[in-house]
């Protein structure tokens, strides 16, 4: 989705400058064009950070920088955060930041010196956001301001991501800012190695609580997204044992109905195999290895349907 512009530049004297209230209209507009729907309360909100702590007044020349460094930073917000689910933002804007190749090189540098030489790029990548949210001032700031612009806590979770995915690929010496952050961070933890998220175990959640100002409420980055995680891991160790399961008992059927070539069919089938290459692992011919799948396939609806009347 590409952000279309409306031509609603307002005609202004150089010298005496653009106010600041115009432009915050020009993406009032803008955001009523691009989402009818959407409350007045949360267009505000979103013109009130995308303006940020602008001066009153802006000549020819700011404006157009200005204009630029806002379109820039929506774009980024429409395209990927933007009535998201915190999670699903989450996962894009680590999907975004991952995609760096010179990121995922420096990060396999610091896993191959690290102790634990396991650890994903992934589970690096949300270690080392934490620490950036935790100590980068630019983003500390930020924090405040959203706080400062909605109460709404998923267009709060839009807004910081998009913040963040903007400011750690700001160029800088070529290279993304994000680099040269990692390369700091590496230089604290790597000889201790980064922390193993846990498999099987109980999850220690780890996230960033952001404080509002009129209330104790704090919405996060980590909890709902680990949460959403380890399920999808739960629920994939079930479904393999279960497939475990049943590949053992039709196994031991077949070895009762057919004999030791049919266990081997079976194996080499759910490996992928195709007819052929499982007729040279066998020294069968074509046709013998069709006929075996042929019962194969009888023998097991058979013990299907006999477990099913159970």
């Amino acid at each position: 989705m590409q952000v279309v512009t409306l031509s609603l530049e307002p005609k202004f004297d150089p010298s005496q400058g653009i106010a600041l209230k115009d432009l915050a209209q020009i993406w009032q507009w803008q955001l009523a064009f691009d989402y009818p729907n959407s409350s007045v309360a949360t267009k505000e909100s979103i013109v009130c950070w995308l303006l940020g702590n602008r001066s009153e007044h802006l000549d020819s020349e700011q404006f157009k920088l200005v204009q630029q460094g806002i379109a820039y930073r929506y774009r980024i917000l429409q395209n990927r955060y933007l009535g998201q689910a915190p999670e699903q933002g989450y996962r894009r804007l680590l999907t975004r930041l991952g995609s760096l190749v010179v990121l995922q090189n420096k990060i396999r540098m610091m896993v191959a010196l690290g102790r634990d030489r396991r650890c994903q790029i992934s589970e690096v990548l949300q270690e080392f956001l934490q620490d950036l949210l935790q100590r980068d001032c630019y983003l500390q700031q930020q924090i405040t301001a959203i706080a400062e612009c909605t109460d709404d806590l998923r267009l709060r979770n839009a807004l910081l991501f998009t913040a963040i995915e903007e400011y750690c690929l700001r160029p800088v010496r070529n290279q993304p800012l994000i680099v040269y952050r990692f390369i700091n961070y590496m230089r604290r933890y790597a000889p201790g190695g980064v922390t193993q998220v846990p498999n099987n175990s109980e999850i220690r959640i780890v996230f960033a609580q952001i404080p509002t100002e009129d209330s104790d409420r704090s919405f996060n980055l980590l909890d709902v997204q680990a949460i959403g995680q380890y399920k999808e891991q739960e629920e994939a160790a079930a479904q393999q044992s279960e497939r475990d399961e049943v590949k053992q008992q039709l196994s031991q059927y077949l070895e009762q109905k057919l004999g030791h070539s049919a266990v081997q069919w079976l194996n080499l089938y759910l490996q992928g195999q195709s007819q052929q290459a499982i007729a040279s692992q066998l020294n069968l011919t074509a046709k013998d290895v069709y006929r075996l799948r042929e019962k194969v396939c009888y023998h097991a609806t058979r013990l299907f349907q006999k477990g099913n009347r159970k």
